[in-house]
C-alpha cells in the first residue's frame, strides 16, 4: 500500500481555508481517493478543548508561549492519532492549517523566536512535514470583507485572534510570503481574491501533477 499524502492549507484570516478545504475533499474523493480532512487545533478530543480555549473571549488570555504550547500539544496529538495513521493507510490527509501558522502567528505575529518555534515544531510533529502546502493569499481589505461577511451570515462575532490589529494581521502576510519564498518546492501560493470556483480552480490545477 502507498502512503497517502498530506496536503495543508495556510494563510491569513477570512482567506477561504476551510472553504476551499471542503472543496477539495469533494474533488479528490471524485477522483476515487480516501480523503481524511481535519484542522488545527481540533481533529481530536484534545485538540478541539485547545480550540475553545484558545478561541476564549475571557481576560484570562494566554501570553505567547502559553498558546504556542497550546498549539503544539493539539498538533502532537492530531500527528499521532489522526494524520499518521491515515498516511499509512494510503489516505490523503488534508489539513486546515499546520505547522506553518506557528511559524506565521506566534513567530512573525506574536515576536517568538522563529528558530526555536521550528524546533518545537519537529518535536510535536516527530519531523512530519506536508507534502503540499497550499497558501491562499488575500488582501487585507477583502479578508475584513470576507470576516464580516461571514459573521453577518452565521450571527456570530470575531475571535480572539481574528481582532488583533491591522499591523498584526499584515505581520502574519508578511510571515507567510517568507515562508514560503524558503521552502518553494513545497508551498502553492494561490491568489484567493477572486471568487470560490476561481480559487478552487487554482487549486486544482496547482495539484494536478499528483492527482
Amino acid at each position: 500500500m502507498s502512503r497517502g499524502v498530506f496536503i495543508s492549507f495556510e494563510g491569513g484570516e477570512g482567506c477561504g481555508k476551510s472553504t476551499q478545504s471542503l472543496l477539495l475533499k469533494a474533488a479528490l474523493e471524485k477522483e476515487g481517493h480516501r480523503v481524511l480532512l481535519t484542522r488545527e487545533p481540533g481533529g481530536t478530543w484534545l485538540g478541539e478543548q485547545v480550540r475553545k480555549l484558545i478561541k476564549d473571549q475571557s481576560d484570562d488570555v494566554p501570553c505567547a508561549r502559553a498558546e504556542t504550547l497550546l498549539f503544539l500539544a493539539a498538533r502532537a496529538q492530531l500527528v499521532e492519532k489522526v494524520i499518521a495513521p491515515a498516511l499509512d493507510e494510503g489516505v490523503w490527509v488534508i489539513t486546515d492549517r499546520f505547522i506553518d501558522s506557528t511559524i506565521a502567528y506566534q513567530g512573525y505575529g506574536r515576536g517568538l523566536d522563529i528558530a526555536q518555534l521550528h524546533r518545537a515544531n519537529e518535536f510535536a510533529c516527530s519531523s512530519l512535514k506536508p507534502d503540499v502546502t497550499l497558501l491562499l493569499d488575500v488582501e487585507p481589505k477583502e479578508a475584513v470583507s470576507r470576516r464580516i461577511s461571514r459573521e453577518q451570515k452565521q450571527h456570530s462575532s470575531a475571535d480572539r485572534i481574528e481582532r488583533e490589529g491591522e499591523l498584526f494581521h499584515s505581520r502574519l502576510r508578511e510571515g507567510f510570503a517568507a515562508l514560503a519564498a524558503e521552502e518553494p518546492e513545497r508551498f502553492r501560493v494561490i491568489d484567493a481574491n477572486g471568487a470560490v470556483e476561481e480559487v478552487q480552480e487554482k487549486i486544482w490545477t496547482s495539484l494536478k501533477h499528483l492527482v
